[in-house]
């Protein structure tokens, strides 16, 4: 092969990849989500867990869908996309469930989730990332070729 020549691109390749443009952003926000929410759910857990066990152990869940959301939105791939856009869903109905329920029955939460007051206590971004993720994941799926 010539020197000028370039290899042949991935079958994902940048171009065609969730995470460039706007996906970018989408993936470092859910990367900063699941750092956080893991490290709380953890710390909590780990030092307080008879506080309010419902409300970690749902802090929890939140990190491992932030992970699971941040990994598969940085890989691209079709079946990364599919698993992303659950995940999104995922996300999605947990935080108007957990909303609900965290504000339905104050008892259960004496100690907010990531979740609680759909996401209140986090500027209400948990409840328009996972919006955010699947208007991406449906743009990127109608843009490809």
């Amino acid at each position: 092969m010539p020197e000028h020549a370039t290899a042949p691109e991935p079958a994902t390749s940048q171009a065609a990849s969730t995470r460039t443009g706007p996906g970018r952003v989408l993936v470092a926000i859910y990367a900063l989500f699941a750092l956080s929410a893991t490290a709380r759910a953890s710390v909590q857990i780990a030092t307080k867990f008879d506080n309010a066990p419902v409300a970690y152990l749902l802090s929890a869940f939140a990190g491992v869908v932030y992970i699971l959301a941040t990994v598969t939105l940085a890989a691209g791939s079709p079946a990364a996309r599919r698993i992303a856009v659950i995940s999104c869903s995922v996300e999605l109905a947990g935080v108007l469930a957990v909303g609900a329920w965290s504000l339905a029955d104050r008892a259960t939460f004496p100690d907010a989730t990531v979740w609680s007051g759909f996401g209140s206590g986090y500027g209400f971004v948990p409840l328009v990332l996972p919006v955010f993720g699947l208007l991406w994941l449906r743009y990127f799926r109608r843009r490809r070729p």
